[in-house]
């Protein structure tokens, strides 16, 4: 086994020989062989506090039952997802007119090959954040196995690891097989998973994984489900959510006892941490990495991006669930509500929030044909205030 330890996380886009995208042309020269494999590892450290639990008390409540629902609704990336469907048509044009670019002089110097070359670039930056963000739950779940105070809720981190690793795997998939380019991580998600995993206390992980980072996860996920053209994303995203929908649930309903347990001076603390961890969380949403890679002047492109109608809304529909969990949890105090009123984000407070929970929506069987009425909503909602937008543009 070789091992090359690394101060920093590699910047480097990697691409994969015999993916199924037609248009990867890898350089050869960084064609690995199985024998030739090399793993690159950055070490973090952290000053953890882990909790025997000595009387095994399992409480016959909500986290346990959710934690069998983990059990019961396992699946395999290598026999639930039909890998073999061929790769779909792609809509650079339409892709171009949501982002702000079809006029933007640097996309349109492009020729239609580097085009699509472009595109191709924009999701494999985008998939390879949802990876390294589900490497990121990952660590955090199994620290939790060791930190949470309960016997409940270590054994429910020790099914939400397994699952952790399950979205590795399949993401991971995507890419190489698929895709055949992986992304570096961006370094905006890189500090905040930083933060998480080297913060000693439980609760602080629980809160930017469970409810921030998990949150805007599920949205995210859910959306690129109702827009990818390609039927096997579908399906990873799928069943990727409704494990994702179990994590959410066991966070806000496990936070929302604890922190009314805090005093004020606590509380704030810890709901400035949520506010610092959505408006990292904000910025990690451009694809700043793309646009290095193709030459343009990052922060002209960034500004052109965050311009347009698409990203300045969609950005914040994100938070349609963060919000009213943190809301719910106690973490949008008086103190800190005008800084999440500033993002543009407070307005989605009272919005339904995963504490209550919907056990026959969770239950159901795996289906991966099945709509995300949720999401698909929001998606609609999103469609309709564009084409809204344009017509008044228009006129």
């Amino acid at each position: 086994m070789q091992i090359e330890w690394t101060d920093n996380a590699p910047r480097k886009i990697q691409t994969f020989a015999g993916a199924d995208n037609p248009d990867i042309t890898p350089d050869m020269e960084e064609v690995l062989t199985s024998a030739d494999v090399e793993h690159i590892a950055e070490i973090f450290q952290t000053p953890l506090t882990g909790a025997y639990n000595w009387n095994y008390t399992v409480q016959d409540d909500r986290i346990k039952k959710l934690y069998d629902l983990g059990k019961q609704l396992n699946w395999d990336p290598e026999i639930d997802i039909d890998w073999d469907r061929p790769w779909p048509e792609f809509d650079a044009a339409q892709q171009a007119d949501l982002m702000n670019l079809t006029d933007y002089p640097p996309y349109m110097a492009l020729s239609d090959e580097q085009k699509e070359e472009f595109w191709l670039h924009t999701s494999a930056w985008s998939l390879s954040q949802f990876l390294h963000g589900e490497q990121g739950a990952l660590l955090v779940a199994s620290q939790l196995c060791s930190c949470a105070p309960t016997l409940n809720a270590k054994l429910y981190a020790g099914s939400q690891t397994f699952d952790e690793a399950r979205h590795v795997e399949v993401f991971n998939k995507y890419l190489q097989q698929r895709l055949g380019m992986m992304y570096p991580i961006n370094t905006h998600l890189k500090s905040i998973i930083d933060k998480i995993l080297t913060d000693e206390r439980w609760d602080m992980k629980f809160i930017g994984m469970q409810i921030v980072i998990e949150g805007l996860a599920l949205s995210a996920f859910n959306t690129t489900r109702e827009t990818t053209p390609d039927p096997v994303l579908k399906d990873v995203v799928y069943l990727v959510v409704r494990d994702e929908a179990r994590h959410v649930t066991f966070g806000v309903n496990y936070l929302e006892e604890f922190v009314k347990t805090l005093s004020e001076e606590e509380r704030n603390e810890r709901a400035q941490f949520a506010y610092e961890a959505c408006v990292i969380s904000r910025e990690r949403l451009i694809m700043t990495d793309v646009f290095a890679h193709f030459g343009w002047d990052v922060e002209d492109a960034r500004r052109r991006v965050l311009d347009g109608f698409v990203m300045s809304t969609f950005r914040n529909l994100l938070f349609q669930r963060v919000v009213p969990n943190l809301a719910r949890i106690g973490l949008l105090t008086d103190e800190i509500r005008p800084k999440f009123e500033e993002l543009g984000i407070l307005e989605y407070e009272n919005l339904a929030t995963d504490g209550d929970i919907d056990w026959a929506s969770l239950e159901r069987p795996l289906d991966t044909g099945e709509a995300q009425a949720y999401e698909q909503s929001m998606v609609e909602q999103f469609k309709d205030e564009h084409a809204s937008h344009e017509a008044e543009t228009a006129a």
